[in-house]
């Protein structure tokens, strides 16, 4: 089933956003796969100061508008998982994967980061520009703000989940696995899916097909990333 269809509208301000991810991160243990990520990106999304938008949204709207939407894909993936529904592909292998003892934090940390930026926000822009009617190159601002959101984010989780450099070594699998991954080259490839999507809009069935096939992708990297690893 794609998922290139607009999420429901449950939460709709940035303070909702943010209450919905501290219910969550009061509720759930720690160790949890999905905890890790929760903590560390309500850590930076509530310590992140908001600006007017520069060109025609000069009262704000785009900015809160993407962010509500990007944060409310991942709180609609936990809320299908709670309710006992399928969620994207992407999400699925964070929440089978949660509680595995080989699993070690960093290693959650950076799968919800990739399921967030490479599917999520995709679709956030393409949700945004509806609410909006305003195509993808009026957002680029906003994109570029996010962009720099999760690059702290990604910051965030080095410095408080990756081990010290005397237990980090290069034949380490964790080594490996950090070096295959780029939060630039995501973003980037995240910007052309959401310009693709909206040049598609017109064709249904072909973005829902090219949501699908993001989502899947992206799901997969997010497996390999939550390779269980030996102490």
């Amino acid at each position: 089933m794609a998922h290139c269809e607009q999420v429901p509208v449950a939460v709709r301000t940035v303070d909702s956003v943010l209450a919905r991810m501290r219910a969550l991160d009061a509720a759930l243990p720690a160790r949890d796969g999905v905890a890790v990520f929760n903590r560390v990106y309500l850590t930076v999304t509530g310590a992140a100061g908001r600006r007017p938008d520069d060109g025609r949204f000069a009262d704000g709207r785009a900015a809160n508008a993407l962010d509500v939407r990007f944060a409310e894909r991942y709180l609609a993936a936990v809320d299908a998982l709670e309710e006992g529904q399928r969620p994207p592909a992407c999400w699925r292998p964070l929440f089978q994967f949660r509680r595995h003892p080989g699993v070690r934090p960093l290693q959650f940390a950076l799968a919800g980061v990739h399921a967030h930026i490479g599917h999520d926000l995709a679709l956030a822009v393409v949700d945004t520009c509806r609410t909006l009617d305003c195509d993808p190159v009026e957002l680029e601002d906003e994109f570029d703000r996010v962009g720099g959101l999760l690059l702290s984010l990604e910051e965030r989780i080095r410095d408080e989940l990756m081990p010290g450099p005397d237990l980090l070594r290069v034949a380490d699998p964790l080594t490996h696995l950090l070096g295959s991954w780029s939060l630039d080259h995501a973003r980037d490839a995240t910007w052309a899916a959401a310009r693709a999507l909206w040049a598609l809009r017109r064709l249904p069935d072909v973005a829902g097909e090219f949501a699908e096939r993001l989502d899947a992708a992206v799901g997969f990297a997010a497996r390999l990333l939550l390779t269980p690893l030996p102490d």
